[in-house]
């Protein structure tokens, strides 16, 4: 009788855990929805002034107008979605180039040498001299220069987590089997190494993609990248600075909207990333 007791509570923690993903993802999955949606759902042109300078919320804007009277609701609505495309692109190029390298790090210490050593060197030119140094000599790249200039400075640092990881994984006995029995080396990254590393991928590309966000802000607010009058939640900020006063809402609206994306997917990968095994009590 006793003995069956456990086994019929198992699906509890199973259906608490995954209520407490679907909770913690909820939010970031929403809000990407409504941001991919916003220029939808916009109720007037971004360019298009619908009432005076820095207006109050009221009919018209709900949330009043910005520098030049646009409405600052529709701009926020549509300049979600370039935004959060980029900085998904940043983290997935990322991710994908950091796993492949990192694992033949690991599998191959001789080659992971040199490769820690050049994301060593790369890591010490800081980010925002980089990004700018990219964007001047690419004037016409906008957000893709910016895009380009993060993806290159992201997997430096990328590289040296994934080899963190997949070092002891590499030195296994299992690892060590598989290569004896003559596996090839593709063999042994997609199969035996890389289904041990999904926690840390899924925890890096959260990560990544709040970076790519972070970075891509930054050089929205410092004017490279996107221009006006592209509607960008960074370029929102940076462009109604001045008038916060008057309408707190054209600069407050897309910090909160950074902000909350950052948090939900931080929130997200840590939710969905698979639970650690604890070991069994003894009876």
């Amino acid at each position: 009788m006793t003995a069956d007791a456990p086994t019929a509570a198992e699906p509890a923690p199973a259906t608490r855990r995954k209520g407490r993903v679907l909770l913690r993802a909820a939010p970031a999955l929403a809000l990407v929805v409504l941001a991919m949606a916003g220029p939808l759902l916009a109720p007037h042109p971004i360019d298009a002034p619908v009432t005076f300078p820095y207006a109050e919320p009221g009919d018209g804007a709900a949330l009043g107008g910005d520098q030049l009277g646009r409405d600052v609701l529709s701009r926020l609505l549509t300049g979600g979605a370039p935004l959060i495309a980029t900085a998904l692109a940043i983290a997935v190029v990322v991710t994908a180039a950091a796993t492949a390298i990192g694992i033949l790090a690991a599998l191959r210490p001789a080659i992971g040498r040199w490769i820690e050593r050049t994301a060593d060197l790369t890591i010490l030119l800081p980010s925002v001299l980089a990004i700018m140094l990219i964007a001047l000599a690419w004037p016409a790249g906008g957000r893709l220069a910016v895009a380009t200039a993060a993806t290159l400075l992201g997997i430096p640092y990328a590289v040296r987590i994934v080899t963190a990881a997949a070092a002891p994984i590499a030195t296994t006995g299992y690892i060590e089997a598989a290569a004896a029995g003559g596996e090839r080396l593709w063999h042994l990254m997609v199969h035996e190494v890389l289904p041990n590393l999904r926690s840390t991928i899924l925890t890096l590309f959260g990560l990544r993609f709040v970076e790519g966000v972070y970075i891509v802000s930054v050089a929205a607010f410092l004017q490279l990248g996107p221009q006006p009058p592209e509607a960008d939640w960074a370029l929102m900020i940076r462009e109604n600075a001045a008038g916060i006063t008057l309408n707190p809402w054209a600069v407050g609206a897309p910090c909160l909207a950074i902000g909350l994306l950052a948090i939900s997917v931080n929130l997200a990968a840590e939710a969905l990333a698979p639970a650690r095994p604890t070991p069994e009590t003894p009876l």
